[in-house]
């Protein structure tokens, strides 16, 4: 089977879901924000690498007990689907789309927008907390390997050069770095060397 493979935050979409859902569940559900002195002791504690990106992730959605999750999802959704960069319904094959962005988010835009595949970091719906790694930079691949043993990867877009070297290495094709909203075609060894 042949696929592409496409991140998601800043690459189908131009925001980070994950940060703007934050945003958006203090806005309408302003009491989450008791949450805010957590994540911000986690947050420097990440800074001074006192704890991993992960650790400091798993406090991030902590409200999500707090709130309505099923409706703030479909209403944040409500809002942004519509910002969806229009190049990506020009697909040509079959889409695997890989994120560390939360599965509880991105499992709805995926039926509104009709990911074939989805891969993201999972978390629990009840604590809002990571279970497992989160889905970014090798463990992209790993879980890419799990779920497609025999699949042969034609293109993959990302907006990150940095994190998502993993997966372009997975091209077959042509590797497409997001800048400003365009898929700009680049060669693997041109960017990352041999």
């Amino acid at each position: 089977m042949q696929i592409d493979i496409y991140d998601f935050d800043k690459t189908i979409v131009p925001f980070d879901s994950g940060s703007l859902f934050c945003l958006y569940c203090a806005v309408h559900y302003p009491w989450v924000i008791i949450c805010l002195p957590v994540i911000l002791i986690a947050g420097i504690l990440m800074l001074c690498r006192a704890v991993s990106f992960t650790n400091f992730k798993k406090t991030c959605f902590m409200f999500v007990p707090l709130i309505p999750l099923e409706k703030a999802v479909k209403g944040f959704w409500d809002r942004h689907e519509n910002e969806t960069h229009k190049w990506f319904f020009e697909r040509k094959r079959p889409c695997v789309i890989i994120s560390a962005s939360p599965d509880f988010l991105l499992e709805e835009i995926a039926k509104r927008l009709h990911f074939d595949y989805l891969i993201s970091t999972r978390h629990s719906r009840k604590t809002g907390v990571i279970i497992g790694e989160n889905c970014r930079d090798g463990e992209k691949v790993r879980r890419f390997n799990e779920q497609f043993e025999n699949a042969e990867v034609i293109d993959v877009y990302s907006d990150s050069l940095k994190h998502d070297k993993p997966i372009f290495s997975l091209a077959k094709g042509q590797c497409y770095h997001i800048v400003n909203g365009k898929p700009i075609p680049f060669e693997f060894d041109e960017v990352y060397g041999v």
